[in-house]
């Protein structure tokens, strides 16, 4: 009898994710990229960015960079403040075992 091996603990990780241009990726026309803030589910913060790239370039947008703030525990111990929305957003991600995006910030030439 061949036992389960036990299922690795899922944890919520943030990322910030920035993307560049890509035709057709829903970005305002006059910008020349975004940065969008993630919530990712995963076993570690390495498969939750390979899983939120896969599904940036699924999307049809271009990622560039992301920038990972760790799991909940981890921003906790830094002192992060973690208001209720952000907590419930995080929540929704490790329910439904994806990625959400929580915000989206387009770049313009020109910003610093």
């Amino acid at each position: 009898m061949v036992k389960d091996k036990p299922k690795k603990q899922h944890k919520v990780f943030t990322l910030l994710v920035e993307v560049g241009r890509k035709e057709e990726d829903g970005l305002p026309d006059a910008a020349s990229g975004a940065a969008l803030m993630c919530y990712a589910s995963g076993v570690d913060e390495a498969e939750a960015v390979r899983e939120t790239v896969a599904l940036m370039k699924q999307a049809g947008l271009a990622p560039l960079d992301v920038t990972g703030y760790g799991s909940l525990d981890d921003r906790l111990a830094e002192g992060h403040d973690i208001e209720e929305e952000e907590r419930a957003l995080m929540q929704r991600a490790l329910d439904e075992n994806s990625v959400v995006v929580a915000q989206t910030t387009a770049f313009y030439e020109g910003d610093s």
